[in-house]
């Protein structure tokens, strides 16, 4: 009963080792040079603040937005692509909707100003 499970015991195993002496490889042998720009703690672009209630630019929420829009697209377009001749015309306008609910939002990011920096 548990020599199918045999294989992907050894598999999880070489898994580990292999993964263990890269990551010792690159300890052991890659260069060391920290300094403070490198160390110092990074938080949404700008620098930490102490007070949570600190207002900042709204624009960091937009570029959040308009990641989750493309993501999304290219999570559900993939198995979209791969299916699209068995499941038809309904398919295909079903996805033509939720491409359209897209575009949408990322008319609504191009006309707050998300993808302009300075």
């Amino acid at each position: 009963m548990l020599e199918g499970y045999l294989p992907i015991l050894i598999f999880i195993a070489v898994a580990l080792v292999m993964g263990s002496v890269i990551v010792l490889a690159g300890r052991l042998l890659g260069p060391h040079h920290p300094y403070d720009e490198k160390l110092s703690p990074y938080e949404c672009g700008f620098e930490a603040f102490e007070d949570a209630r600190v207002k900042f630019d709204v624009r960091y929420y937009l570029v959040a937005i308009l990641f989750v829009i493309f993501d999304l697209e290219i999570a559900f377009l993939f198995p979209w692509a791969v299916v699209l001749d068995e499941i038809g015309m309904f398919g295909f306008l079903s996805m033509m909707v939720f491409l359209g609910i897209l575009v949408v939002g990322f008319i609504y990011e191009w006309k707050k100003g998300a993808l302009e920096w300075e």
